[in-house]
C-alpha cells in the first residue's frame, strides 16, 4: 500500500500529465493555433467569411472573372485559408437600401462596408464586435502606420464608448481646384483667373471669344453639375462649386464656429447668400453651362471639348481629363489653388479622413480574420486590382497625395533616388510613381503644359493627377477649412436628407433664376424651425462632451 508522501506525488504527477494533455487539445471553438497569431499567419483549418457586396451590373470581366471566382478569392484562400462566401449581392445603387434593411431585420453577413450613418445604426442595435483586441494583436504595421497618420481622427470615428467596433478606413487628403484650359488662355493672351473678378473675366472670354477657333459660339466658361457643394459627409467631389463659395468665406454643408464660439451651420450664414448672388449673376450671363443638371453627365462638355474651366480633386486628372485628350491630344489642361478670396488666400474645405467602415456581426467566431483579410488586401492590391475585391474600403496615408508630389519632384531633380524610398511602404503607389516617371514625364520636368507629357505612357493619369493636381495641396496660399463636426447627432438622423435635399433645391432655383436672391432668407428661418436648430443645439452638446 503507498505511503502518504508516495500518494501525494503521484496525485500531482496527474494533474500535471491532465494539464498537458488538455493544452494540446485545440479549441474546438476556434480554428486559431499559435502560428496563426500573425497579420498574414494562415489558418490551420479552413474558416469561412460570409460577406455582403455591391456591384456594378454594367461590369464585364474580360477573363472570365466573378465577384465569387476571381484572384482575391483565390489569393485570401491560398494565404489565409478563408473562404469568402457572398451572402448577398446587389447593384451598388441599392447598396445603401440592402444594408438598410439588413440593420432592420438583424439578419448580417459575417463582414460588409457601411457608411457612418448605418455604422451609428449598428452599434445603437448592438450588432456589432468589439474589434479592439482583434486590430491591436492582427493589423499589419503598415495598416496601423496609415490610420495613425490621421492623429488619431480614424479612430474616433470609429470607437464607441472605448470600443472600436468598425475598420475605418482613410482616404488622401485632397481639396477641390480649378481645373482650366491653359490653350485657351494662351489664344486669348489670358492669365489664370486669381480672383472672382478675374475668374468672371476669363468665363465670359471662353464664352464669347471663340477660344477653340471653329467659328462657332459653342464654348462654355464654368462647367458644373447638379451637386453644387460638398458637405461635412463627404468629398472632394467632381464638377461643383465649392472653390467659388469659399472664395467669399461660404462654407455651405460645413460646421463653423460662430463668433461666439458656438457651431454654426455654414449654409445659413450672409457669406452663403453672397456666393449665391455671384453665381445667379453668372449664370444669368451665360457663364456657367446652361445645362447645369440637365446633360447626362457634367462631363461631357469638357470630354467634348466645349468646356473651359471645372473644379475637381486631383483626380481631375484619373478623369475626365484623359477622355478630353482622346479627342483632342492638345487640349492643355492645368489646375490652381483659385481663385483666392479678398485677402489672397485659397481657401480650401477639408474633409474627413473616413467615409467608410468595415463591420462585423457581432457573434462572428473569427473577427480577426476581417482584419487580416484586410492586410492581406493593403498589402496585395498591387497585384490583383480593384475589381472584386471584397470589403473594399480605401486605406492610403492622410498625406499621400502631397508626399508623392514632393517626392517625384526630388528624383526628377535627381535629388534622390525611387530607392530612397524604399522603407515607405505604406504609400503602396510611390514606388511604381517613381520608377515610372521618368517614362511618363517628358523634359524639361518643371513644366507640366500637355506637350511634356507621354500620355500613352501607363502610369500617365496617375502622375498627371499628381504633378497638375496634387501640386496645389502645397500651395502657400492654401487654407485648410475644416468643418468642427463630422458625425451625426439623434435628429439628423431622421431630418437631415429632407434638411439637405430642400437646401439643394433652393440653392439651385437661386442660381438659376427660378426662385429670387430673398428667398434665401425665408428658408433660413424654415430650416431652423424644421429642426435646424433643434440640430445645432444637438452639435454644440456634442462639441462639450468631447
Amino acid at each position: 500500500m503507498l505511503n502518504k508522501s508516495a500518494a501525494v506525488f503521484i496525485f500531482a504527477l496527474l494533474i500535471v500529465i491532465a494539464t498537458c494533455s488538455r493544452s494540446n487539445i485545440p479549441d474546438s471553438g476556434s480554428a486559431l493555433v499559435t502560428a496563426e497569431h500573425h497579420p498574414f499567419g494562415k489558418y490551420e483549418q479552413p474558416i469561412t467569411l460570409r460577406i455582403g457586396m455591391g456591384v456594378d451590373p454594367t461590369f464585364k470581366s474580360y477573363t472570365g472573372e466573378t465577384p465569387a471566382r476571381n484572384p482575391w478569392v483565390t489569393a485570401i484562400k491560398d494565404t489565409l485559408n478563408v473562404n469568402i462566401k457572398i451572402d448577398w449581392m446587389v447593384a451598388n445603387e441599392n447598396m445603401e437600401q440592402k444594408i438598410d434593411l439588413a440593420i432592420a431585420s438583424n439578419t448580417l453577413p459575417d463582414a460588409m462596408v457601411v457608411s457612418q450613418f448605418q455604422l451609428k445604426q449598428m452599434v445603437k442595435a448592438d450588432e456589432l464586435a468589439d474589434l479592439t483586441e482583434v486590430y491591436h494583436r492582427y493589423a499589419s504595421p503598415v495598416m496601423k502606420r496609415i490610420i495613425d497618420s490621421t492623429n488619431g481622427k480614424a479612430m474616433e470615428h470609429a470607437t464607441f464608448d472605448g470600443k472600436m467596433l468598425a475598420l475605418p478606413s482613410v482616404e488622401a487628403e485632397d481639396i477641390s481646384m480649378m481645373w482650366i484650359r491653359q490653350d485657351w488662355l494662351d489664344r486669348l493672351g489670358l492669365q489664370p483667373p486669381a480672383t472672382m473678378e478675374k475668374l468672371e473675366q476669363t468665363a465670359r472670354a471662353f464664352v464669347e471669344r471663340d477660344p477653340d477657333g471653329n467659328g462657332r459660339a459653342d464654348t462654355v466658361g464654368i462647367v458644373t453639375g447638379p451637386s453644387l457643394y460638398d458637405d461635412f459627409h463627404s468629398g472632394p467631389g467632381s464638377f461643383n462649386l465649392n472653390p467659388v463659395f469659399s472664395a467669399y468665406n461660404s462654407y455651405p454643408g460645413f460646421w463653423l464656429k460662430g463668433a461666439d464660439g458656438k457651431p454654426v451651420y455654414g449654409s445659413i450664414q450672409p457669406e452663403t447668400k453672397a456666393a449665391l448672388a455671384k453665381l445667379r449673376d453668372l449664370y444669368g450671363s451665360g457663364l456657367i453651362d446652361q445645362e447645369m443638371g440637365i446633360r447626362e453627365s457634367p462631363a461631357e462638355a469638357v470630354i467634348d471639348g466645349k468646356g473651359g474651366i471645372f473644379f475637381a480633386p486631383f483626380s481631375g486628372g484619373y478623369w475626365p481629363v484623359p477622355e478630353a485628350l482622346k479627342n483632342n491630344p492638345r487640349a492643355n489642361w492645368q489646375a490652381y489653388a483659385l481663385p483666392l478670396d479678398a485677402d489672397g488666400h485659397f481657401n480650401a474645405k477639408m474633409f474627413k479622413p473616413t467615409k467608410s467602415f468595415v463591420v462585423v456581426r457581432k457573434g462572428y467566431e473569427y473577427p480577426e480574420a476581417v482584419i487580416k483579410v484586410a492586410n492581406l488586401i493593403l498589402r496585395d492590391e498591387y497585384k490583383y486590382g480593384i475589381d472584386f475585391q471584397p470589403l473594399r474600403i480605401t486605406l492610403a496615408p492622410r498625406d499621400e497625395i502631397s508626399f508623392s508630389v514632393k517626392a517625384l519632384h526630388d528624383v526628377m531633380a535627381g535629388e534622390s533616388k525611387p530607392e530612397d524610398f524604399a522603407d515607405k511602404v505604406e504609400y503602396s503607389l510611390l514606388h511604381n510613381d517613381l520608377n515610372a516617371i521618368k517614362n511618363t514625364k517628358l523634359a524639361p520636368y518643371d513644366r507640366t503644359d500637355i506637350q511634356y507629357w507621354n500620355t500613352r505612357g501607363s502610369n500617365f493619369k496617375r502622375a498627371y493627377s499628381l504633378l497638375v493636381g496634387g501640386r496645389n495641396l502645397l500651395d502657400p496660399n492654401l487654407n485648410k477649412v475644416s468643418s468642427i463636426y463630422y458625425s451625426h447627432t439623434e435628429t439628423m438622423e431622421t431630418q437631415w436628407r429632407h434638411l439637405v435635399d430642400a437646401e439643394m433645391d433652393l440653392f439651385t432655383q437661386i442660381i438659376m433664376g427660378v426662385a429670387p436672391l430673398e428667398a434665401f432668407d425665408r428658408w433660413v428661418e424654415e430650416w431652423k424651425r424644421q429642426g435646424g436648430d433643434r440640430i445645432t443645439d444637438e452639435v454644440a452638446q456634442a462639441m462639450m462632451q468631447r
